[in-house]
């Protein structure tokens, strides 16, 4: 009996559960057994399915079908010997079945053995009804072995055979672009939504791609047939909004994260980015309530509390700034990245301490970029820290060697401890590695570029150069 309907799949369904509720055995056809062992495995309901394999091959003890279905079962129990004796008693049987040479490849891919994997689904192809799948799988096998133009090759011929397999054309874009064929992705996706215009997976990694190359009107067209086609493409709103963003377009991006939030709860990546349209179009109170909804909405995003920050920073609204980053440094103490807004707000403040603080933090937490170095030295020097200072320096010199701020900023605090030695290397290195910036020493230390010996220095290295 062939399962030829929904209606007939929940019935042998419900008549299976039914019997397991009585105790009472009913008979299935092997068809039956096999589409209900198979609901169960997909399920991950492991026990009943193997309740049911034990049942068929009582009734139908002599069942190919429900054999493959037994390796099957072994190959997901890890069982691989068992499964191989198995089928190699099938295949004496049934030496053309090609789903027998399909379960061998799984069990050798499972052994990483993926050259005998596509032998063997090559040897399966010539007895196949449905080469999508083989393909497919032989894609797959490509895959794991890193070969990404054979890969490709397999999944363009499964979606050859089969032009609605989805994962198929999932996995050609990620060849493509793992390949950096981009531009050729973007011609093969063409050829086939000339064939398949309806498709909205196709216009939509269409227009992720034109998106990577900067193409963002192209992207945005390929975005708007992906949202024709599925008024429902939360995707492909997300990407029109990114790209309506790029291009300035902030109304319509707007627009379309609105979308988004129709189509599913708001998340606080949109909330987010409706708030930094606003602000781009100056209408800051809509901003601002975006920016209050986005960190509502998810407390642990930091690019939440950063723009609020962000945002008060800009209006020079120290106070309100430094209120929002210790709200966020209240939920998370060690990011980095509000330590140094911290530090950076309080120096604005003239709160040097909190500043020289909020820069130290910053570091331990991971920041390492070359201006939260320079910043905290300069706090260092401020407050009057030459030594701190310079140890500070020797350790961003270890993430930044050759580097000629680090380098006159040593010579500047060395010469403030009358090291005058190790102030003259530092100078000279300074020096070496760009003469043009010695103003810095000018800048930062005027004191010491008084100095003749700081001038004698300066006019040496000018006349080498």
């Amino acid at each position: 009996m062939q399962l030829n309907s929904e209606e007939d799949y929940n019935l042998s369904l419900s008549k299976f559960e039914s019997m397991l509720k009585t105790n009472k055995v009913l008979f299935f056809d092997s068809e039956e057994f096999e589409e209900i062992i198979l609901h169960y495995l997909d399920a991950g309901k492991t026990s009943l399915a193997k309740k049911a394999l034990k049942l068929a091959l009582e009734q139908h003890p002599k069942s190919t079908g429900l054999k493959l279905v037994q390796v099957e079962m072994l190959v997901y129990d890890d069982k691989l010997d068992l499964a191989e004796k198995l089928l190699n008693e099938l295949y004496s049987i049934e030496p053309t079945n090609e789903e027998i040479y399909i379960q061998k490849a799984n069990i050798f891919s499972k052994r990483d053995n993926h050259e005998k994997a596509v032998e063997l689904l090559k040897t399966a192809l010539k007895y196949t009804d449905d080469y999508a799948d083989v393909y497919n799988l032989i894609g797959m096998e490509y895959l794991f072995m890193d070969n990404l133009e054979l890969a490709k090759e397999n999944f363009i011929k499964c979606l050859e055979e089969d032009p609605e397999d989805q994962a198929a054309l999932y996995n050609v874009v990620y060849c493509f672009e793992f390949l950096d064929q981009n531009e050729l992705a973007i011609a093969y996706l063409n050829t086939y939504i000339e064939k398949n215009p309806y498709s909205e997976i196709a216009w939509h990694q269409t227009g992720r791609l034109y998106y990577g190359l900067k193409k963002y009107e192209e992207a945005i067209r390929a975005f708007e047939y992906a949202t024709l086609i599925d008024d429902e493409f939360l995707g492909a709103f997300m990407e029109k909004a990114k790209a309506f963003e790029r291009l300035k377009k902030y109304d319509e991006a707007i627009e379309s994260y609105n979308r988004t939030i129709e189509l599913d709860e708001a998340t606080s990546y949109a909330l987010l980015r409706i708030g930094k349209c606003y602000e781009k179009l100056g209408k800051k109170v809509l901003a601002l309530k975006y920016f209050n909804k986005t960190v509502h909405e998810d407390p642990l995003l930091d690019k939440g509390w950063i723009a609020i920050t962000d945002f008060y920073v800009r209006q020079k609204n120290y106070q309100k700034a430094l209120f929002f980053v210790n709200k966020a440094l209240h939920i998370d103490n060690q990011n980095h990245l509000y330590w140094k807004r911290y530090a950076t707000i309080n120096r604005e403040l003239n709160f040097f301490e909190e500043a020289e603080f909020g820069y130290r933090k910053a570091v331990e937490f991971g920041d390492y970029q070359l201006d939260t170095w320079l910043f905290w030295v300069g706090i260092l020097q401020f407050l009057g820290e030459f030594e701190t200072a310079i140890q500070t320096l020797l350790q961003a010199s270890v993430y930044f060697p050759e580097e000629f701020e680090i380098e006159y900023r040593l010579a500047g605090l060395y010469f403030m401890l009358h090291d005058d030695k190790k102030a003259k290397f530092h100078l000279s290195n300074g020096l070496r590695l760009s003469f043009i910036d010695h103003s810095i020493i000018e800048n930062l230390f005027p004191v010491i570029w008084a100095r003749k010996s700081v001038q004698n220095s300066i006019q040496k290295s000018q006349n080498k150069k």
